[in-house]
C-alpha cells in the first residue's frame, strides 16, 4: 500500500497553504494544532469501526483522517486513511484493512512529529 518513496510530510503543501492565506504563518501553525488535536478521535473512532468489524463505521473517520491529512500534507497518512475508507466502502474489513489500521498508529507518530518540527521551523523564521 505505502510506497516507500512516500514522504511523511510534504512541506510544499504547508508552504502553498501558507501562501494562500497571504503568508500568514500563525494561522497555518493553528490549522495544524487543532487536526493534531482533533485527529485523535479519529483514530478512536477506526480502531472501533475495525475491532467491531463495522465497514459503516469505517467510513467517516477515515475520510475525514485522509482529507485533513491531506490538506496539510501528511501525504502517507492521507494514503493509508484512503485505503481504510475504501475499505470501509466496500463493505468489507479484510486482513488488508486490519494491518493498515495497525499501521496507522506508526504513520501517525511519524506525522505529528513531522508537523510539530515544521512549526518549530516556521517559529523560527
Amino acid at each position: 500500500m505505502n510506497e516507500p518513496e512516500t514522504p511523511v510530510l510534504d512541506a510544499a503543501v504547508l508552504e502553498e497553504l501558507a501562501a494562500s492565506v497571504g503568508g500568514d504563518g500563525e494561522f497555518v501553525v493553528d490549522l495544524i494544532e487543532t487536526y493534531l488535536d482533533d485527529t485523535e478521535g479519529q483514530f478512536a473512532a477506526i480502531e472501533a469501526a475495525v475491532a467491531a468489524d463495522d465497514p459503516a463505521a469505517l467510513v467517516r473517520p477515515a475520510h475525514t483522517l485522509k482529507s485533513s491529512s491531506a490538506t496539510l500534507g501528511a501525504k502517507r497518512l492521507a494514503e493509508r486513511a484512503r485505503a481504510l475508507e475504501i475499505a470501509g466502502r466496500s463493505e468489507r474489513i479484510d486482513d488488508g484493512a486490519r494491518i493498515d489500521a495497525e499501521q496507522l498508529a506508526q504513520d501517525w507518530r511519524e506525522a505529528r512529529t513531522a508537523l510539530q518540527e515544521w512549526m518549530t521551523r516556521s517559529d523560527a523564521s
